[in-house]
């Protein structure tokens, strides 16, 4: 397993690391037998957050016992000091430990959240003071904007930044990152399969594994894609013409108009399936039309009760303008649906 130095932390860590999003579906057992078999394999970086649900604990669950052998990262969506501190707090039960090896607030990216968190009682109060208490060991931060990121950046206040970056989400690279690395910043890499749409995750993996700056977290719910991760970050980062190039087919078809199934805008009003329904466009490249709409017709026929109220959008990381492609994508279901009669 390849390692990595996190920033001016000190921490070395492997290259890449757990994502603790996936294991949300798994039974509590079977979750801490993967996060187990993670440990077994070499990932010793583990990454979750207190509104993942069940993520955090299940990690405690696993990580008895050998919570010295792996580095905890966790995340507050609060911009407070009060809501924070109890987050954390929750987190460290959660967990089932003393400390955090590296504590985030999350999802940073709009000024109005970034002055809450740095001004008097913001949650960055909160999180100094903890550091200095022992509960967590490093701040770091989090974001889906990229101007934000760069500002975030700037501040000289966090140990590590959490950024996407993927074969079609390349922006990054040319700024940010080399920003990070000048102030001696950890780089943590999220969304590398863009939100479960590349599906060919040895590519994906190989992509990233061409930078020896990144931290990798690789979301996983089975066996099989630990493993997978492990090897890669285990060989040669060997990338070829023929990579490169089923690469750009996937920016082709992604562009940057596409849902990364994050979920924030869930749940709907309405009850529309709204993940699933922005991956019509996808389900219709994949599989003829008729059967596409045969697939994704009970989710579809959701979209039917969108009132077009916007408060999906107002959640989205990206500014997708979500009632708007579901409108695009439910006039697209109803052409396949009458095609098929």
């Amino acid at each position: 397993m390849q390692t990595r130095r996190l920033g001016a932390t000190g921490l070395t860590t492997s290259a890449v690391g757990f994502g603790g999003i996936p294991i949300i579906r798994l039974e509590r057992e079977e979750a801490a037998a993967l996060l187990r078999h993670a440990v077994d394999r070499g990932i010793t970086f583990f990454d979750t957050a207190n509104r993942y649900m069940d993520s955090e604990e299940k990690m405690g669950l696993a990580f008895a016992g050998i919570r010295d052998q792996v580095h905890i990262a966790t995340k507050t969506g609060m911009r407070e000091a009060r809501e924070a501190m109890t987050e954390l707090e929750l987190s460290l039960t959660r967990l089932n430990t003393d400390y955090i090896d590296l504590y985030q607030p999350h999802q940073v990216s709009n000024p109005d959240e970034f002055e809450t968190l740095m001004g008097p009682g913001g949650a960055m109060d909160a999180l100094l003071k903890a550091r200095e208490q022992g509960k967590i060991r490093h701040i770091g931060i989090t974001s889906h904007s990229l101007q934000m990121a760069r500002k975030l950046v700037g501040t000289g206040l966090f140990a590590t930044i959490q950024f996407p970056y993927n074969i079609v989400e390349t922006e990054a690279a040319a700024e940010l990152f080399p920003e990070a690395l000048a102030k001696g910043m950890g780089i943590l890499v999220m969304k590398p399969f863009a939100g479960g749409m590349l599906d060919d995750g040895d590519l994906a993996l190989r992509f990233l594994r061409r930078n020896p700056d990144l931290l990798v977290l690789a979301g996983c719910d089975t066996a099989e894609q630990v493993d997978q991760a492990v090897d890669v970050f285990s060989g040669e980062a060997a990338w070829t013409e023929a990579d490169a190039a089923r690469a750009e087919g996937y920016r082709q078809e992604l562009g940057s108009r596409f849902c990364r199934r994050c979920e924030y805008c869930q749940p709907c009003p309405q009850g529309v399936r709204i993940t699933y329904a922005m991956m019509y466009r996808v389900v219709t490249k994949r599989l003829s039309p008729a059967k596409a709409a045969d697939f994704a017709g009970a989710t579809m026929e959701t979209v039917r009760a969108c009132i077009d109220c916007g408060e999906c959008a107002t959640r989205c990381p990206y500014n997708l303008p979500i009632p708007e492609m579901l409108r695009e994508y439910l006039a697209m279901y109803d052409s396949h649906r009458q095609g098929a009669q």
